[in-house]
């Protein structure tokens, strides 16, 4: 099991967003671009990009949905106190 994984996510406030996300995503749209219009979160410039981080970093909801995802492997939806996340294992 890796001790550092890299994720991005796309963080919004409602779960109809986060939906819209969802479909969008399975659809093809770009991930990275769907951050940078639809994020309520500063790593929107990033596309999403959160960086590697290790366990006990994330809120405890995030961090087990995204240490469960392969790479290049994205969520469903995760709501946490921020909101809803869809997350996006990039390493």
């Amino acid at each position: 099991m890796a001790n550092k994984i890299k994720c991005a996510h796309i963080l919004v406030e409602k779960l109809s967003t986060a939906n819209e996300v969802l479909e969008k995503l399975g659809k093809g749209e770009s991930f990275a671009r769907l951050a940078e219009q639809k994020s309520i979160d500063g790593s929107r410039k990033r596309g999403g990009d959160l960086g590697f981080f290790g366990r006990g970093t994330m809120v405890k909801e995030f961090e087990e949905a995204a240490f469960k995802l392969e790479v290049g492997q994205t969520s469903g939806i995760v709501k946490t106190r921020f909101g809803y996340h869809i997350i996006k294992r990039l390493a």
